[in-house]
């Protein structure tokens, strides 16, 4: 059985040794075992779960959350079709929010393009030599509406 230190989880999983000891301490992670000396040792089951606890953090699902699930898993299998709902739930949270990060990266992508364009447009031949014969460059709308 492999074991691994606090310092070999906090490089595999992202989560800071502060991190690690608050989600033992709420139950996020179950109690993690030690060794003679008293030191954590994890197993690759507590770093398999740790995995999924970062990607549950990492799309936004809320700590209660995590912890409705971890008692659910706990729970036994019965509590499959919970942890599906729960799952699905918390999946059309996500894709919400990339659809809105998506409306976004086209407004983005838009404003990028506008900005191309007024840079390869070339001077304005109306508008060189009316003020004092010197060249122009047509100028951005830079506070239109995304």
């Amino acid at each position: 059985m492999s074991v691994y230190t606090p310092g070999q989880v906090v490089e595999e999983t992202g989560f800071s040794l502060d991190t690690l000891r608050y989600y033992e301490r709420i139950g996020l992670l179950e109690r993690v075992g030690r060794n003679a000396a008293g030191q954590r040792r994890f197993t690759q089951a507590d770093v398999g779960w740790l995995g999924l606890i970062r990607c549950l953090r990492d799309t936004g699902m809320p700590i209660a959350e995590m912890l409705r699930f971890a008692e659910l898993v706990r729970a036994g299998d019965h509590t499959i079709p919970d942890r599906v709902a729960l799952l699905e739930a918390h999946d059309r949270r996500v894709e919400g929010q990339v659809a809105n990060l998506r409306e976004k990266q086209r407004a983005i992508r838009n404003k990028v393009g506008h900005y191309r364009a007024v840079i390869d447009v070339p001077p304005c031949d109306d508008l060189v030599g009316s003020r004092g014969g010197g060249r122009s460059r047509a100028v951005p709308q830079a506070d239109q509406k995304l």
